[in-house]
């Protein structure tokens, strides 16, 4: 069994024990809107006196102000890194030099747990600051999470263990930080806390990349999707989504292709159209679910960022997620907009929406899925496909007798265009996809540039192994040119070869 292994199988009071036995650790706790519910573990666990100098909970908000400063809401980042900065000075000012050999942290989270009556929207942010050795610079460990119990007592109890879980895993597991994640959620219930965002800081994690462990976030469940700013920066999904109108498209984006942007692009000129839309605030955004991020089995992170990177040229988010059916992803959106969805997709990922071999997991099947998906002011903006790419797609398909839909557009030439509207599905789900596309919940994308659509990811990439420059007419100029700066996508090796 490994050192994880074992550490992992800790209760929450056996860890708590654990940093309180530690004669090196000390430091203070501040807790600010579910009771003093990690401290209290610490409290409870025996050995407190050699750990905690400190608890603290400024709860009324005038006097919150008089030790931290006004802010503009009290549960967010900013108030919580005011209270670990604010915390940890105070710590040091006042035992600095008298306990030089201790390594000194700093805990604090805010938090909204669920109201006597009302909707439960609870959150919270919660952190960490620590010397990783005696008289050390600190380090720091900051995240974002949802509680989804109902009860306020069980949120605020969860909280305890989940910042008893950063406090432990801050002292023992700060070299090996995908432990680390998966260890938050030790001693917790399925579908009880959700970890959206996190990020590690200071030089205990120079060599962290903050966004392959966001990844590990969705690779292990402890959140479902996480969102990318243009810059490449995590963003909490509440802040990015909130009341937004939504136009999202799938793809691979391996690279990010002029298809791609066409695609949103023209999309994009519809949505806005859109009575519904026209004076909302919008977000765009590329969508890649974990399962196109694997390869044989694994996640390549050297991939995962250099997708993120490309996207980032266009201007657009990005949302990685683990929501492999359309529907589950509209559901994801809805927490935090009840604003217009727009999903942009290709022929190809429309007849997987079709598929009812997907569905079989839904008691009402095919016909539940369309039921969530379309719930809500959702819709299908569909780009066409050539009658050649699209023979190519049914061809490369495993054919499924039972469950698989056939699809067919008789009477077009190879050269012409399949489009949702002369996209024929065959029985028994025609007169569903026939209603669906008479009552606007399928659109087609109007005013493409055709002389992309021979455009496709695997033609590119194979282009730059070949050392074919003309891949670069193929994908936006920004993009190209990030890719040879940064030497992506094997344009390294590709010019390396050729040395």
């Amino acid at each position: 069994m490994s050192e994880a292994t074992q550490n992992n199988l800790l209760t929450t009071n056996g860890k708590a024990l654990t940093v309180n036995l530690d004669p090196l650790v000390y430091g203070t706790f501040a807790e600010i809107g579910a009771g003093q519910e990690t401290a209290r573990n610490f409290f409870q666990a025996g050995g407190a006196a050699g750990t905690i100098a400190k608890t603290i909970s400024a709860y009324d908000m005038t006097f919150s102000d008089q030790i931290y400063g006004k802010s503009k809401r009290y549960v967010s980042r900013e108030r919580l890194l005011t209270m670990l900065e604010t915390e940890y000075q105070v710590l040091l000012q006042r035992l600095g030099e008298s306990e030089k050999e201790r390594q000194f942290f700093t805990f604090a989270n805010t938090v909204k747990t669920k109201p006597y009556r009302g909707p439960n929207d609870a959150h919270g942010w919660l952190g960490i600051r620590f010397q990783p050795k005696p008289n050390d610079k600190p380090s720091s460990i900051v995240l974002h999470a949802r509680i989804w119990d109902d009860d306020s007592l069980d949120q605020q109890h969860a909280i305890g263990i989940l910042g008893t879980n950063l406090i432990y895993g801050a002292f023992y597991f700060r070299h090996n930080p995908e432990d680390l994640i998966e260890s938050l959620v030790d001693n917790l219930g399925p579908n009880c806390i959700e970890v959206d965002l996190i990020r590690f800081d200071g030089p205990e994690f120079e060599s962290i990349d903050n966004r392959i462990m966001n990844l590990h976030l969705v690779r292990k469940g402890l959140t479902q999707a996480v969102v990318f700013s243009p810059e490449g920066k995590v963003e909490l999904a509440a802040n990015a989504l909130y009341k937004k109108a939504v136009l999202v498209e799938r793809g691979s984006f391996r690279p990010v292709t002029k298809v791609n942007v066409n695609m949103l692009k023209c999309a994009g000129a519809q949505f806005i159209q859109e009575p519904s839309v026209s004076d909302k605030n919008i977000i765009v955004l590329a969508e890649i679910t974990m399962k196109n991020l694997q390869a044989s089995g694994q996640i390549d992170y050297e991939d995962f960022l250099h997708r993120i990177d490309s996207l980032g040229t266009t201007g657009n988010f990005t949302l990685i997620s683990n929501y492999f059916e359309f529907y589950r992803l509209s559901q994801y959106f809805r927490q935090y907009t009840n604003e217009m969805i727009g999903i942009a997709m290709g022929i190809n990922n429309l007849l997987e929406v079709f598929n009812e071999k997907y569905y079989t997991h839904l008691p009402g099947g095919i016909l539940e899925n369309f039921g969530r998906l379309f719930r809500n002011s959702v819709k299908l903006y569909i780009y066409p496909m050539k009658q050649k790419a699209y023979r190519h797609y049914l061809e490369s398909q495993q054919p499924d007798s039972e469950s698989e839909q056939v699809t067919r557009s008789e009477g077009i030439a190879g050269d012409l265009l399949i489009t949702c509207e002369n996209l024929r599905v065959e029985n028994p789900i025609t007169h569903l996809y026939q209603h669906l596309l008479r009552n606007g919940y399928i659109e087609h994308i109007r005013g493409i540039d055709e002389s992309l659509m021979d455009i496709f990811s695997r033609d590119i990439l194979d282009k730059i192994s070949k050392r074919d420059a003309s891949w670069e007419t193929m994908v936006p100029d920004k993009t190209a040119a990030f890719i040879k700066e940064n030497e992506l996508f094997g344009y390294e090796a590709s010019r390396r070869a050729e040395m």
